[in-house]
């Protein structure tokens, strides 16, 4: 194994080890795309779980709801590989929060792809924004890193 792991997970206090299947490859050989959005949601909600959202959720009806979701592919993945997910969050705004992803290749040794989701929180009781709950907002900040 490289440095290039250490030093790029740093950033993302939460990661998930994950290993390709062959079901996930597509008619161009390679992982098919929606695998990744796949791998970040996997990822996204180990992140609530470190947050305690997902219980938070559960007591108060109030959780998160994905608006968007992005990701930019840097190299095509095949099966076997074993990558790292890691997702950190960032813009933490009243309602809501970003999170980033990456994707790093034990095989290629580089990141494969990067990615981003909005997550905005949301009442489910009564199907309207609701704000980020202090306890959540400090919970993040535990799990950020520092700026370098």
């Amino acid at each position: 194994m490289s440095d290039a792991l250490p030093t790029i997970i740093q950033h993302y206090p939460v990661t998930v080890e994950l290993s390709l299947q062959w079901g996930e490859m597509d008619a161009f050989a390679h992982l098919n795309n929606v695998i990744y959005f796949r791998y970040f949601e996997t990822a996204r909600i180990r992140y609530f779980e470190k947050i305690a959202l997902l219980d938070y959720m559960h007591r108060h009806k109030i959780g998160p709801i994905l608006k968007n979701a992005e990701c930019t592919f840097k190299i095509p993945l095949t099966y076997p590989d074993q990558i790292v997910i890691g997702v950190s969050a960032a813009n933490l705004e009243p309602d809501r929060f970003m999170l980033n992803y990456v994707a790093f290749s034990h095989q290629h040794q580089k990141i494969a792809a990067t990615g981003s989701s909005l997550i905005v929180m949301f009442d489910y009781s009564s199907g309207t924004k609701a704000p980020v709950p202090t306890v959540i907002q400090e919970n993040i900040a535990r799990l950020t890193p520092p700026s370098s």
